[in-house]
């Protein structure tokens, strides 16, 4: 592994941090996403028209077809000049829109790809379902085949940014009486079909983000399954391991901030004699340094086979527990400060609720310790 830059990726990190620096909206993103809604699309837009959406995607779609490395530097430059979070149109470009470049016919990418870089269309996630959180494989949502339609019944949960969405990545079972992994579907489903029905939450953080979605006799056309019938476990499997590898790269660049941020916090509140706090301080930014460069390796590993593996798994284990060490160091080191907050007032205590969830979001912290153990270490599958 190579993980030295070139004069030529130099050169693009240069070109990168100066565009954003121009360009980067200043004001604060709405929390709640209904609200953030027409700011994150206007900001995609924004990209778009300067060329900088789709970094690696295919030009043919809208991209600028630069290697994944250029995709990490540009993601590096986006977060170190704190640019706004893509919000809602997070599973459109990290998920979603990957994933069909990898999977989908020509059709399919032709239509929708475009759409999600321009902004003008917003994906969500239908994976999870109650009683199936982070176990896809025991997935209930069926979907059976009448004529040139599926025919979906049932229901997801913690679908983010299903109230405002366009489109879902859909993975329903589509053959009866399968198990497990076997007979599942991935589908496009449009989120304005007649019989969907969406229910959003409230999370403690005071965000409306997560949804629950039903459908009820949802019709949709064969052409939008990806991947072929029976094939969504392999599909999902892709789709997956690009929102637990190179999804995150902006969140590191945070992490990174913000353990500088803290250990200044530390030393200007006298935090830093106390030797305990001083030590783990010292530890949060050894974690955030190793980090990064197992994220490096891992991206040297895509360069070499063209697709994640399940060395994302780790990578996303540690970097969501990661956060919430940091999130609760940054509650330790605010002090009473803290009983002065009012919702919107002070964005740690924003970060530390919502730091509950990313233990859970995109498979919990147990299934990828299973992933790990079952296809890096090779140990026996749990039961």
């Amino acid at each position: 592994m190579n993980n030295q830059f070139s004069a030529e990726e130099r050169r693009f990190r240069e070109e990168c941090a100066d565009w954003l620096h121009a360009n980067a909206p200043r004001e604060r993103r709405p929390l709640h996403a209904a609200d953030a809604l027409d700011f994150d699309k206007a900001w995609q837009r924004r990209l778009f028209d300067a060329g900088w959406a789709g970094i690696n995607w295919p030009t043919e779609y809208g991209g600028r077809g630069l290697p994944i490395v250029q995709q990490v530097i540009w993601l590096e430059e986006y977060a170190a000049a704190k640019a706004p979070w893509i919000g809602a149109n997070f599973v459109g470009i990290n998920h979603g829109g990957p994933t069909l470049i990898m999977n989908a016919s020509v059709a399919q990418k032709t239509y929708h790809l475009p759409r999600i870089l321009k902004g003008e269309a917003i994906w969500c996630q239908g994976f999870s379902e109650p009683g199936a959180g982070s176990d896809l494989a025991g997935i209930r949502t069926k979907a059976r085949v009448e004529g040139d339609e599926l025919v979906v019944n049932g229901s997801k949960i913690w679908t983010s940014f299903a109230h405002v969405a366009d489109w879902q990545e859909l993975v329903v079972r589509t053959e009866e009486g399968s198990r497990r992994h076997k007979g599942l579907s991935w589908v496009i489903c449009d989120m304005h079909a007649p019989g969907v029905t969406v229910r959003p939450i409230q999370k403690m953080s005071g965000q409306i983000e997560f949804c629950e979605v039903f459908y009820d006799n949802v019709r949709l056309p064969l052409e939008n399954v990806v991947g072929g019938l029976g094939n969504g476990w392999s599909v999902a499997m892709s789709t997956l391991s690009f929102e637990r590898g190179t999804g995150f790269i902006a969140d590191q660049v945070k992490q990174a901030q913000e353990i500088e941020e803290l250990i200044a916090q530390a030393r200007r509140t006298g935090h830093m004699r106390n030797d305990v706090i001083a030590e783990q301080l010292a530890h949060l930014r050894a974690e955030v340094a190793a980090l990064r460069a197992m994220t490096y390796r891992n991206i040297s590993e895509v360069v070499r086979t063209g697709q994640p593996g399940a060395e994302a798994s780790v990578i996303r284990l540690f970097g969501a527990e990661l956060g919430q060490r940091l999130e609760r160091m940054a509650i330790l080191l605010a002090g009473d400060a803290i009983l002065d907050f009012r919702y919107g007032d002070a964005t740690f205590v924003h970060d530390y609720l919502r730091g509950f969830a990313s233990t859970i979001a995109g498979g919990s912290s147990q299934i990828q310790r299973d992933i790990i153990g079952e296809r890096i270490l090779g140990l026996p599958k749990s039961r």
